[in-house]
């Protein structure tokens, strides 16, 4: 079967599950908006400091909030052996983490286009530096998280405790990306300083880990 079309019919699969259910979509919402809430009456929202620690308040709300959605999408294809319908299907197992990838990358993108309105006026901020490059770093950032959380989710999915394994597994390799986005962000924030050097590293850090779980994620999904 067709790699394209075949990456299209597991999207559409995923976006309409999500439509019907808004499960994973409602609980990355609600996580997203409760931390932010809560760091706002923690902090003082209105002092200078807020632009250098709002960089990191965004990114970790927003790590949390995704391992639902992560963990949500993974626990859909067991029930009534979808899983292993898909293991025996004559299509390529990449067609099937792309589209699981995709469809991930789109909910956790919506979450942070509601939740950045509010981000915005608790926390008073205003953009100092680019806006473009505000967002090159929020879609580089946000694919760092899924695809690794996706490739993560499919290893674990097997296992008893997978709620507790995914962010086992799942923060010590996202570190790197993590101090990337919070550092690019500040910098974007502050307008101190054009974080060139922090979104070289989430761009190669993209292409390595969707290259390799393209590549070992076959193993994975034939794995007993």
């Amino acid at each position: 079967m067709n790699l394209a079309r075949t990456f299209v019919l597991h999207l559409r699969k995923d976006l309409r599950l999500e439509w019907r259910s808004k499960d994973a979509a409602n609980s990355m919402l609600f996580f997203a908006l409760l931390v932010v809430v809560v760091f706002a009456f923690a902090f003082d929202p209105l002092a200078e400091e807020s632009r250098r620690i709002a960089g990191g308040i965004a990114w970790v709300a927003l790590l949390f909030a995704t391992i639902v959605a992560l963990n949500q999408g993974w626990a859909r294809e067991l029930r009534n052996g979808v899983l292993d319908a898909l293991r025996l299907a004559p299509a390529s197992p990449n067609a099937l983490f792309l589209g699981k990838v995709t469809a991930n990358f789109l909910f956790v993108a919506l979450v942070e286009c509601l939740v950045t309105p509010v981000f915005i006026v608790f926390y008073n901020l205003n953009v100092l530096g680019s806006g473009w490059q505000l967002l090159l770093v929020a879609v580089l950032g946000t694919w760092a998280l899924v695809v690794n959380g996706t490739f993560f989710g499919a290893l674990s999915i097997r296992t008893r405790n997978r709620e507790l394994m995914l962010p086992l597994i799942l923060f010590p390799i996202s570190l790197p990306a993590l101090l990337g986005m919070v550092m690019a962000t500040t910098d974007i924030l502050t307008g101190e300083r054009v974080p060139r050097d922090w979104i070289k590293l989430l761009t190669v850090y993209d292409i390595v880990f969707t290259v390799v779980s393209l590549l070992l994620f076959e193993s994975i999904l034939g794995a007993e």
